[in-house]
């Protein structure tokens, strides 16, 4: 779910993205237990700063379904981590996503790479 498509981001929302992409990394690197690697691409946030959506990208691939329930389950901990590192009266509720830009790119990077070597 794309959140601010049509605007682009105001200096707070990309404040406040940054350091949600950076608490949201570093919590994901502290919590998991290294059976996959995920990897936060981007965070998009509402104009409002109410909802927040968090892109990673999950390596297997086939763990990106497990990852994505793991990390719906830590969002209290975003939240309080958030809290805890900013000034925001109102943290907002966070989502995540498989980052799907990031993931076909690498399928086109694959089919190139397979293409160049014939």
């Amino acid at each position: 779910m794309k959140l601010n498509t049509t605007k682009a981001k105001s200096t707070r929302q990309k404040r406040v993205s940054e350091l949600i992409r950076e608490v949201a990394a570093q919590m994901i690197t502290r919590e998991t237990n290294g059976t996959s690697l995920v990897t936060v691409t981007n965070v998009d946030i509402s104009p409002d700063l109410k909802q927040c959506t968090v892109y990673v990208t999950v390596f297997p691939e086939d763990a990106s379904d497990s990852a994505l329930n793991f990390l719906k389950r830590k969002r209290k901990e975003l939240k309080a981590e958030v809290r805890k590192k900013s000034n925001m009266r109102n943290v907002p509720f966070f989502d995540f996503d498989i980052d799907q830009g990031e993931k076909n790119r690498q399928k086109i990077e694959e089919i190139y790479l397979r293409d160049q070597e014939k």
